[in-house]
């Protein structure tokens, strides 16, 4: 244990005597590691970030529908044919009995109603196209949705039970009829024929190749029954606060609607459940795939470090062979000048390492912050950093020790 110790206390002397070869060697094994774990725990971290902040897109909902999508395989195997047919609506007291009786922990349930697709909103000589999509909806839509607002507040219970005429603008169609969308409040509207007085405007989310979400109105789910007729399919969703749950609640809510559409043991659903999961897989292929390629860019850094390290402590053994021949001279046997070298290797290639985890905790961080999520410290890539700087050191030291510890003293002393 005392030579131990002293040969530690050699290397660190001979790192501190070559300081800047020793740094160079130091910063291109950091930026390895840094490379590599800083990588390993971004790519947690942001696979985190998706499962979160994918929430908004529907990641951790599913949605009940009266459309019954099958699939095809197209001849070959190759490619779907997909065919939507709607069977058979779901009403109004068919969603609130399901709403009623569905207990899965940790849910919400909410539903809402397509009144009309062509509605015309103004206020005194504003006025919008007639395409705004009107929706009834319950005090759940906006939470499950996602949906934030601007200004104003949400649907009461009491304004959705007895069908007050309040509504929620969309961004898109606050800022046509008011310019300015947060003087919308307070203020009524024409939606069609009927006048509404805005208790909201949602704040802007975009629109896609299905609709856009700005340019719509939201009112009462009693109201639009009122307004529009009661003919209308309603649409189910559910919103689950574990997503790893989300397929559990799924299938608990396909029996349990299946006993509220009273469909025979046996037929096929006449309704859809559908779970938003494609994008958030396509994500986090693409997180994965990215993480491999540059896992690949950090290992062949590490090879470079390798390389480095060993043309370092080759150089160190032809620099200090008089020393060494002095050493064995005194006595010094070949064991000890071979773990003289090799602590040396493995001591810069570990200042490597610790400063290569420390700048890839520091990406961890401001990636979790980033994306608005808690940041766990990963052991599991630090032991592996750990790791890999202590083989990068045996590594590269092990060969420049074997040279060094088989010079014969007499020779090595007549080294000039």
């Amino acid at each position: 244990m005392q030579q131990l110790r002293f040969n530690i206390s050699q290397a660190l002397r001979t790192i501190g005597a070559n300081i800047l070869r020793s740094s160079i060697t130091i910063l291109i094994i950091t930026l390895g590691i840094t490379a590599l774990v800083g990588i390993l725990t971004a790519t947690d971290v942001m696979k985190a970030g998706v499962s979160s902040n994918f929430s908004s897109m529907g990641a951790n909902s599913f949605q009940i529908t009266n459309e019954v999508i099958k699939t095809k395989k197209n001849k070959g195997g190759r490619g779907m044919q997909i065919s939507t047919t709607e069977i058979k609506n779901i009403t109004y007291d068919e969603a609130k009995e399901f709403k009623q009786r569905y207990q899965f922990p940790n849910t919400t349930v909410g539903m809402s109603v397509v009144g009309t697709m062509v509605a015309t909103v103004s206020n005194q000589a504003e006025k919008t196209n007639p395409n705004v999509r009107v929706m009834g909806v319950d005090q759940n839509y906006l939470s499950i949705s996602q949906t934030a607002l601007l200004v104003g507040r949400d649907i009461s219970k009491n304004e959705e039970e007895n069908g007050s005429y309040v509504c929620i603008l969309g961004n898109a169609v606050a800022k046509k009829i008011f310019k300015d969308a947060r003087k919308a409040v307070n203020q009524m509207v024409s939606v069609g024929a009927n006048k509404f007085n805005v208790i909201g405007v949602a704040d802007e989310k975009g629109g896609s190749m299905m609709m856009n979400a700005d340019n719509m109105v939201m009112i009462p789910v009693n109201t639009a029954r009122s307004v529009y007729g009661t003919d209308n399919s309603y649409a189910i969703s559910v919103l689950v606060g574990n997503v790893k749950m989300k397929s559990i609640a799924s299938e608990e809510a396909e029996g349990l609607f299946r006993v509220v559409r009273k469909q025979p043991l046996g037929t096929e659903n006449n309704f859809t459940v559908s779970q938003n999961n494609s994008m958030v897989e396509m994500v986090l292929e693409i997180v994965g795939k990215i993480g491999y390629a540059a896992m690949g860019i950090a290992i062949v850094t590490l090879l470079g470090s390798i390389i480095g390290l060993m043309n370092i402590m080759l150089v160190s053994v032809v620099e200090r062979t008089r020393e060494i021949g002095i050493n064995k001279a005194l006595g010094a046997r070949s064991a000890v000048i071979r773990q003289q070298f090799l602590l040396e290797s493995i001591i810069i290639s570990l200042m490597g390492g610790v400063l290569g985890i420390l700048f890839s905790l520091l990406i961890g961080f401001a990636l979790s912050a980033k994306f608005d999520v808690a940041f766990v410290i990963p052991w599991a890539w630090i032991l592996l950093g750990v790791s890999i700087c202590t083989v990068v050191g045996v590594i590269s030291g092990i060969y420049p020790a074997l040279k060094a510890a088989k010079l014969d003293p007499i020779i090595a002393l007549r080294i000039e």
